[in-house]
């Protein structure tokens, strides 16, 4: 019976060792894959898919029936629109990304509540046994979080980048235009030009939506519906009524540049004004203590040993 037991627990633990061996194989196979997007000019822009997501793309489809039900539509629409904001349109699905946040909480939720049985197994502290409860729902539901997480980073981090190059490529345009330069040409020199960025993305897919026969006001009003950046916005309306109006684009676009600029003069002085509020608790909870040991703590020895 002995021989018998031994002969079971080596056996479970080859077995484990392999699928272990196995999903590590799966895991480095799945995080060496780079994903691009090919742009309308033939350049290539590459995103960053988080690896969790790319370990369960695969079986996304098998939760096409339950996502397509009425109950996810809200879910599924606004899904749709954050992805085609923060530039993950044809990578990424809307009913592949509501099945993600099914599948995640589903399958590493239940890895990592079989882990912390584990641990609490083999290392049963008092401290573990209290907390048991909160350690095995702290990973379903951040698996389940994760996802929304990870969209608002990604539709932050294109909007922070879209506002940050707007100022300089309207400068550009201004000087163009200016210069005697049609719009639409110096918005093309303009694009093939600069670095593959957000903000030139964008304009790389107008200038290629005005080729398939779109106007120019129906191709800038599709990009500020796409984007949605109340900045980006304010310039493309400007731009819009001085096209109907007859304006001098020239004009409009320096105007524009100035309020972007002013705009982000105001949003630095603001986050500079904010700063000592967000260092208190740093100072208050990690300098200070230090700084007091440091100071303090061979005059509380000396105390001690003095018998005070």
């Amino acid at each position: 019976m002995m021989r018998i037991g031994q002969l079971n627990i080596w056996i479970l633990s080859t077995l484990w060792a392999v699928a272990m061996a196995g999903f590590g194989w799966y895991c480095a196979l799945m995080g060496q894959q780079i994903t691009y997007v090919t742009l309308a000019d033939g350049r290539r822009a590459e995103r960053q898919i988080p690896l969790f997501f790319r370990l369960l793309l695969p079986w996304a489809p098998n939760a096409f029936p339950v996502v397509r039900r009425r109950a996810f539509e809200k879910d599924r629409a606004r899904a749709a629109q954050r992805l085609v904001s923060a530039g993950f349109e044809g990578l990424l699905s809307d009913e592949e990304f509501v099945a993600l946040r099914l599948l995640m909480p589903l399958v590493f939720g239940s890895v990592w509540i079989g882990l912390m049985v584990l641990l609490l197994t083999t290392v049963p502290t008092p401290m573990l046994y209290k907390m048991r409860y909160a350690l095995c729902l702290f990973g379903p539901l951040w698996f389940a979080l994760y996802p929304v997480m990870w969209l608002r980073r990604a539709l932050l981090t294109r909007h922070r980048s879209i506002r940050r190059a707007l100022p300089f490529a309207l400068d550009i345009l201004t000087l163009s235009v200016e210069a005697g330069m049609d719009f639409m040409t110096a918005l093309q020199r303009h694009v093939e030009r600069s670095k593959i960025d957000a903000l030139n993305e964008e304009l790389i897919r107008v200038l290629r939506e005005i080729q398939l026969g779109k106007t120019r006001r129906e191709a800038l009003r599709d990009m500020a519906a796409r984007v949605e950046l109340s900045d980006l916005r304010s310039v493309i309306n400007a731009l819009v009524q001085a096209d109907e109006l007859g304006v001098s684009i020239g004009s409009i676009l320096r105007i524009q540049a100035d309020q972007i600029r002013q705009k982000r003069f105001d949003r630095a002085e603001r986050l500079a004004n904010e700063a000592p509020v967000k260092m208190l608790f740093p100072l208050m909870f990690f300098i200070f203590p230090a700084v007091f040991l440091i100071l303090l703590g061979p005059v509380v020895v000396r105390m001690i040993q003095q018998g005070f």
